[in-house]
């Protein structure tokens, strides 16, 4: 374990609080183990760790990334998550295949949202070969967390979004029955409406094999 994982991880046990541990457990479906440390807390606290330590070297990031993700509690998870979010500008193009271990490794919306919206849609616009080789790879995948990565990553673009290709990949997901992936697309469309919502009403419109939590998403803003 590198030695920056075993400082945080000192840290965040020494706040463990059981009594929170339980419902956050059970609002996250059992699917991880919890310390108990809400987002308040384990802000201040990974605050406080990068004031002494710095951030993670990016040399190693890779490897405090992988560790953090092989801890039980989720709480070290959205720690790396955070890490990633502050050093997103820096990284070099391989760290992709970093990027994709943690889409695919303990998979559920809480990281795999924070990491598409942010982390993928920053390395994209910088790394054009990048983008074009994993785009055509996830969108692609039999791994539905990736394909709603590919939706996704394009959240914070506002002008910038390339509504042609969000349309493109919300055609190949038509007729899907995974409840990630249609809220996916609602929600990828209800966020370009705010910047564009003419064409995102009348994609709907014309898109009849829209599912209808999509439909019903995509237009809770702009009515339609």
């Amino acid at each position: 374990m590198n030695p920056y994982v075993l400082s945080i991880q000192s840290s965040f046990v020494q706040h463990a609080d059981p009594a929170q541990a339980g419902p956050m457990k059970k609002y996250m479906r059992d699917q991880f183990e919890y310390l108990g440390i809400k987002t308040p807390v384990r802000a201040a606290l990974q605050k406080e760790f990068i004031q002494q330590n710095g951030l993670p070297p990016l040399d190693q990031l890779d490897t405090i990334c992988r560790d953090m993700w092989s801890l039980p509690q989720r709480e070290f998870q959205y720690a790396a998550t955070s890490f990633l979010g502050r050093l997103e500008n820096e990284l070099e193009p391989e760290f992709i295949t970093t990027i994709e271990y943690l889409l695919i490794t303990k998979s559920w919306w809480d990281t795999v949202d924070t990491i598409a919206g942010n982390t993928v849609g920053a390395h994209f616009k910088r790394f054009t070969k990048v983008k074009e080789k994993y785009l055509k790879k996830w969108r692609r995948s039999e791994n539905f967390w990736l394909r709603r990565t590919t939706l996704l990553f394009q959240l914070g673009y506002k002008e910038e979004t390339d509504f042609g290709l969000l349309c493109e990949i919300i055609k190949e997901n038509l007729g899907s029955d995974e409840f990630f992936i249609n809220k996916a697309i609602g929600w990828a469309l209800r966020q370009y409406a705010w910047t564009n919502p003419a064409p995102v009403k009348k994609f709907v419109k014309a898109t009849k094999e829209l599912h209808p939590l999509s439909r019903r998403e995509a237009l809770k803003n702009i009515g339609g």
